[in-house]
């Protein structure tokens, strides 16, 4: 007999995953590949969405051939910030631009200087002012330097939106996408911005729908629930949403650690705004306040620093186990450590690699702990769940335990928590057994015995 499964696409810049649940969420499979990246015109690296397009097509082709499984759903996550244009035949008519292309200054201060000024849009838009990362402005750029392309355009979707359209050839916008940072929904008026509607670029949008909206998708002589796809950070938030009511902080860890508190509904500040905070919309239009923190990029730069001067393998940090006594009775010199950039030390001053590791984990964490406590601050919050590659280094899990010595932190296990939320978000469509309670594997570390603060 053939089991039900749904299919999720999970489609990050680097890896794209193909994955297929039961309907106990348990993950039967997973396949990942990486596609050659090509060229914009101006021959800036980009997504490669005719490659992206024939990959999904043809794993989805496989799977629906197979005898041992039914496909009652599909549903995808991926990235943000990045526009499918389509016209009115369904054809992408430009490249699916990279949000790390560097944004033309001309063209930023006459959006700025037109509509209000940096600081009032990135209050109103919850958007700290990032160029090509706010999609938005990737939008009003088209319009502006390739009118003839805007001419054509029917449709701009949000890259999680285009991969349904591959499946399901329905247009759709999805508010996690659009308030991921965009520059495009006013968080006040609960709609799109004013200068959207200025622009009129409101035109070039689908209908617009929380995450939880099925469409049918026709494949063959399978007619098949098919969800309009989500952004992948508020993708990720779902499973524990699902399973936790006492009010919680998501730090997704990464090359970005992310705190997202999705029970913080206060109005972004302007100093908050300046130390790179933004809300997100969970795939149910509620906001989500999240601060940011560049955590695994900086570990990554210190991690050939050290492993070049102590001569060790990149991944030895891997091996290392948490030592408190690196931290006590130190002189002032450590002490100076933390009030110095770690790669202005000199590493000479440390004896082995492993206590240099804990003296850098301990700067990292102490950044982290400012950076979580924008969006914890004033609010219930008992617990702190580390999700992604953070969450399995003992050094940063117990030194954050001692960063927030009143709150419980944990170390979260949801393989795939992306795919695993897209699957969720449309539950109801597609399952009707009740969500299993084991869907988070949780450690907790305590701050208990450790004679220091950070």
């Amino acid at each position: 007999m053939a089991l039900p499964v749904i299919v999720i696409f999970d489609v990050g810049k680097t890896n794209k995953k193909v994955l297929l649940y039961d309907e106990q969420y348990m993950l039967l499979e997973e396949e990942s590949i990486q596609l050659a990246e090509t060229v914009d015109e101006d021959g800036f690296p980009t997504e490669n969405i005719n490659e992206l397009r024939q990959w999904i097509k043809q794993e989805l082709s496989e799977i629906l051939t197979r005898d041992d499984i039914y496909v009652k759903a599909i549903n995808f996550s991926g990235y943000g910030a990045s526009f499918a244009y389509i016209d009115k035949t369904g054809r992408t008519i430009a490249p699916l631009y990279n949000y790390l292309k560097p944004y033309p200054e001309y063209l930023k201060k006459r959006f700025y200087d037109q509509y209000g000024g940096e600081s009032k849009i990135a209050k109103e838009t919850a958007s700290p002012v990032l160029g090509s990362l706010n999609s938005g402005m990737q939008l009003y750029r088209l319009k502006y330097e390739q009118p003839q392309v805007y001419q054509h355009l029917k449709y701009a979707l949000h890259l999680p939106q285009y991969l349904s359209f591959i499946v399901s050839g329905k247009p759709a916008t999805d508010v996690s996408s659009v308030g991921c940072h965009t520059n495009l929904w006013d968080f006040q008026k609960h709609s799109y911005h004013k200068w959207v509607y200025a622009e009129e670029l409101y035109r070039k949008f689908a209908p617009l729908h929380h995450g939880d909206k099925i469409t049918t998708a026709w494949i063959g002589r399978n007619r098949i629930r098919t969800g309009i796809g989500l952004h992948d950070s508020s993708a990720a938030l779902i499973p524990y949403l699902a399973v936790f009511r006492e009010p919680f902080i998501l730090l997704s860890t990464g090359t970005w650690n992310i705190s997202l508190n999705p029970f913080n509904h206060k109005e972004l500040t302007y100093e908050e705004l300046k130390q790179d905070c933004l809300c997100y919309l969970t795939y149910e239009g509620r906001p989500v306040k999240a601060s940011r923190f560049f955590a695994g990029y900086e570990h990554g730069q210190h991690m050939k620093r050290l492993g070049d001067h102590f001569n060790k393998a990149k991944d030895y940090h891997e091996s290392i186990q948490f030592n408190d006594l690196f931290f006590t009775n130190t002189g002032s010199l450590k002490e100076r450590v933390l009030q110095t950039p770690f790669h202005e030390i000199d590493l000479n001053e440390f004896q082995t690699y492993e206590e240099a590791y804990h003296w850098m984990m301990r700067g990292i964490v102490k950044q982290q702990a400012e950076s979580t406590d924008l969006v914890l601050r004033d609010t219930k919050v008992k617990r702190i769940f580390v999700d992604g590659g953070f969450g399995r280094n003992l050094i940063y899990m117990n030194l954050l335990a001692k960063a927030f010595p009143s709150i419980e932190v944990y170390a979260a296990t949801i393989p795939q928590a992306s795919a695993l939320g897209a699957a969720l978000a449309i539950h109801r469509s597609w399952n009707k057994n009740p969500l299993p309670s084991n869907l988070v594997e949780l450690q907790y570390y305590t701050n208990t015995e450790m004679n220091f603060s950070i």
